[in-house]
C-alpha cells in the first residue's frame, strides 16, 4: 500500500513539474511574453507581480506599488501592421475597466486602446508620440502605451484576464 501512495505522489509530483516546465518554455517561446528588459519589466527591482492579458490582445503587468504597465501584444501588433500614430491619455485621466483610453492607427487601419482595470493614468510613453513604430517593434516592452495608478488590484483577478498560457490559447481558439 505504501508503494501505491508513493508511485502516486511521485506520478503528481512529476505532472506538476511537467506542467511548469511546459509554463516556462511557453514564456521563454512566446512573443506575447513580457520583454524583460525593458520598463514595463524592470521598474520593480522584482517585475511585476502579475502580467495578463485580455481578448482584445492588451497586456497590463502590475507591480507591487500599484502601478501598472499597460499595452497592446505583439499579436495585436502584427495584426495592424506599421503604426503611424498613437493616441495617448492625458495625465490623471480616470479610466474605468473597458474604457478606450487611446488608439494605434497604422498603414492598415485604426484601433482602439481599452483598459482591463481601472485607474488613475500618471504617465504616458511619450516616445511613442516621436516613433509609433515602437509598438511593432517591441510592444511588450519598449512599446508600452500607459502607465496607472490602480484604483482596485483585486481587478486582476478578474476572470475577463488571461494568464500567457490562457492568451496562448485563445489565439488558437481563434484561428
Amino acid at each position: 500500500m505504501f508503494s501505491v501512495s508513493r508511485t502516486a505522489f511521485v506520478s503528481v509530483s512529476s505532472r506538476a513539474a511537467r506542467s511548469n516546465v511546459s509554463r516556462l518554455f511557453l514564456r521563454a517561446q512566446s512573443t506575447n511574453a513580457l520583454n524583460q528588459s525593458q520598463l514595463p519589466f524592470t521598474f520593480s527591482p522584482t517585475g511585476p507581480k502579475t502580467v495578463k492579458y485580455t481578448s482584445q490582445h492588451e497586456w497590463i503587468a502590475a507591480h507591487e506599488d500599484g502601478h501598472a504597465f499597460i499595452g497592446i501584444t505583439k499579436y495585436a501588433a502584427d495584426a495592424l501592421g506599421d503604426a503611424t500614430y498613437i493616441e495617448l491619455p492625458e495625465l490623471d485621466t480616470e479610466l474605468e475597466v473597458g474604457e478606450s483610453f487611446g488608439s494605434v492607427e497604422s498603414v492598415k487601419s485604426a484601433s482602439e486602446v481599452y483598459t482591463p482595470v481601472s485607474g488613475v493614468v500618471v504617465e504616458a510613453n511619450e516616445a511613442l508620440s516621436d516613433s509609433p513604430q515602437l509598438i511593432n517593434s517591441d510592444p511588450m516592452g519598449e512599446g508600452w502605451i500607459v502607465k496607472v495608478k490602480l484604483n482596485d488590484e483585486a481587478e486582476l483577478q478578474s476572470e475577463d484576464l488571461l494568464s500567457l498560457e490562457q492568451y496562448e490559447a485563445h489565439l488558437k481558439e481563434d484561428h
